[in-house]
């Protein structure tokens, strides 16, 4: 059999395998022979043959055989090697991390760094991430592939990555003979570069070809690296081809991830695209309460003042971490200076938080939440009526926004209307006044207060 027929099977071939599965595992080889039934083959490494023997093999004996080339068997070599007779087993998973896979033939390569704290155990469940939740522990199962990939996106510090951990430690320790490989995404870059910076790109596809899990986390840092996005592409399809799981974290959803290929979005959203909403009050809330069970063996005797853990799940919104570490530093902060941890010493304690985290209220806002309270319509608090059912909620909104947002007198009058700054400084007052005496005024500005910090 000649080079040039060999040429032509491998025409045909591009139709049954797919181009990736093309140019990744049939364009290296290299027609060595023909002889006695037996179709020879030269490959780059021992790796390469095995996987093309093992998923290929079949394809390749057909397409000879439909061309007039009866082959009985195929053999592979890597040059100035012997014939590749059987697939060899990848090396397992070893169960302590970090996460690592071995693709026969090639250098092990260490996944990141696993947090041992990071277990389905210590994550708490709210409403915001069940779905997130229920999908990660479906994937730890380590069953038949059911969606792929998995892509969990949300904000800092919802979860995203103690999920991902979470996944590697189920793995590990249910199912140790899968190969999973858990990395950022800076990570795969970092490997793709110096994999063709030493010619070596081959082990490269070996290995992360050959994981039965791989889990990259942050995948918007490859958005833009065009010869990357090549790669985890061509990666993607292999592991979905071979029925293998994929799992995705990203900071948004892959559809907003600016400079990512187009294909690759497509690819991303095929599996089950999940995400992780910004905490509500509950969830806050039960993530602190699990944090003090932990506190209390780490500093016996300390305890917390009633209010402390609800103050903080309605102040500090923006980031699990932040609700973390604020609590850590207000329990070192008690027991380095011996006093309670009551709401005097949060707000000593945590200022900075606190400021950081104030809620950018703007004066709409304020307005419309007003409006629902008292049952008045937008149009006529921002009007020029005075009857008494209109003017009241009216200097409410002003007192709020004076006391809520960091907008100038001038600038309050003139989202109410063009009212000028006089009135709204009477409004505040008059505000003022009634809740020194009017028990029912000062509960009505406590709880707008509550519900718009909330």
């Amino acid at each position: 059999m000649t080079n040039d027929a060999w040429g032509q099977v491998r025409e045909q071939l591009i139709k049954r395998v797919g181009k990736n599965n093309y140019t990744t595992w049939i364009e290296p080889l290299r027609m060595s022979g023909f002889q006695n039934g037996v179709a020879r083959f030269e490959v780059p490494t021992t790796f390469f043959g095995d996987w093309v023997s093992r998923n290929f093999s079949d394809h390749i004996r057909g397409q000879l055989t439909e061309a007039g080339t009866p082959v009985d068997r195929i053999e592979f070599a890597v040059a100035s090697a012997g014939p590749i007779a059987a697939p060899r087993v990848a090396a397992a998973v070893p169960k302590a991390a970090p996460v690592r896979a071995r693709a026969a033939g090639a250098e092990e390569i260490s996944g990141a760094q696993l947090e041992q704290r990071f277990t389905f155990e210590s994550f708490v469940v709210g409403k915001p991430n069940e779905l997130a939740h229920a999908a990660a522990r479906r994937v730890a199962e380590g069953g038949p592939v059911t969606f792929n990939p998995l892509f969990l996106y949300g904000g800092v510090g919802l979860g995203k990555t103690h999920l991902m951990h979470a996944i590697a430690h189920e793995l590990q320790v249910n199912r140790p003979e899968l190969r999973v490989l858990y990395l950022s995404a800076e990570q795969f870059m970092y490997r793709f570069v110096q994999a063709l910076r030493d010619k070596q790109i081959m082990n490269f596809k070996e290995l992360f070809r050959s994981v039965d899990v791989l889990m990259v986390d942050d995948v918007q840092f490859i958005a833009g690296k065009d010869s990357t996005q090549e790669e985890f592409f061509h990666t993607f399809n292999a592991l979905v081809d071979q029925n293998k799981q994929i799992v995705i974290s990203a900071d948004r959803a892959p559809g907003e991830i600016k400079d990512l290929e187009e294909r690759i979005k497509s690819r991303l959203q095929c599996g089950l695209v999940v995400d992780l909403h910004p905490t509500d009050y509950e969830l806050r809330l039960g993530i602190l309460q699990a944090k003090v069970e932990h506190y209390r063996a780490q500093y016996r005797g300390l305890e917390l003042a009633p209010g402390v853990l609800e103050f903080l799940a309605h102040r500090i919104t923006t980031n699990v971490r932040v609700l973390e570490g604020a609590l850590m530093r207000l329990y070192a902060f008690a027991s380095l200076v011996g006093r309670p941890i009551d709401l005097d010493l949060v707000q000593e304690c945590l200022s900075d938080i606190l400021r950081s985290s104030e809620k950018r209220l703007s004066i709409e806002e304020i307005q419309r939440k007003v409006a629902e309270h008292y049952n008045v319509r937008l149009s006529d608090m921002i009007g020029p009526k005075r009857l008494r059912t209109i003017a009241r909620p009216r200097q409410v909104a002003m007192y709020l926004c004076k006391q809520l947002t960091s907008r100038s007198l001038p600038e309050i009058g003139r989202r109410f209307g063009g009212r000028d700054h006089t009135t709204i400084m009477h409004g505040i007052r008059k505000i003022d006044e009634l809740m020194a005496g009017d028990s029912q005024m000062a509960d009505d500005v406590q709880l707008l207060k509550r519900l718009l910090q909330s």
